[in-house]
């Protein structure tokens, strides 16, 4: 019996990735949240450059953290050449919530005896050595 033949992950991130998201999502979600706000008074206004500028650090981090998903390519930043309309910004910002969410059920999963684990790269190579290391004590159980 080999680790491959109990274990089958079809969607690996990494821990770096991870730590991105979970550094750049409640962040984004507040940014957000201030957005729509500003779009239900004045959904035709151009964004100043400085919310456009912080908008987009956040955003930068999670097309990082989305790179090679499905859905990034169709992912953008803010264009802070030509503002935008608060409710354009509002629809981008709502493109990345749903490409987070989706992330998010794609890579977070429930692992038998482990509980809900973000599924890395690393966190592989960690249940593999544990699995060996039990195969190995099984083996030595029955000499």
């Amino acid at each position: 019996m080999a680790f491959e033949d109990d274990y089958h992950f079809q969607n690996i991130t990494t821990d770096a990735r991870v730590a991105e998201y979970e550094a750049s999502h409640d962040v984004f979600a507040s940014l957000l949240d201030e957005v729509k706000e500003l779009s239900k008074k004045k959904p035709d206004a151009s964004m100043s450059a400085g919310k456009v500028k912080i908008v987009n650090r956040v955003l930068e981090n999670l097309l990082t953290v989305l790179e090679g998903q499905p859905d990034a390519k169709y992912l953008e930043a803010l264009d802070d050449d030509d503002l935008p309309q608060v409710s354009d910004a509002v629809l981008v910002m709502v493109q990345f919530k749903s490409a987070l969410a989706s992330y998010r059920e794609r890579h977070y999963q429930h692992l038998s005896g482990y509980g809900h684990h973000w599924v890395t790269a690393e966190l592989i190579e960690q249940l593999k050595a544990d699995y060996d290391e039990d195969l190995e004590g099984d083996e030595d159980e029955a000499l």
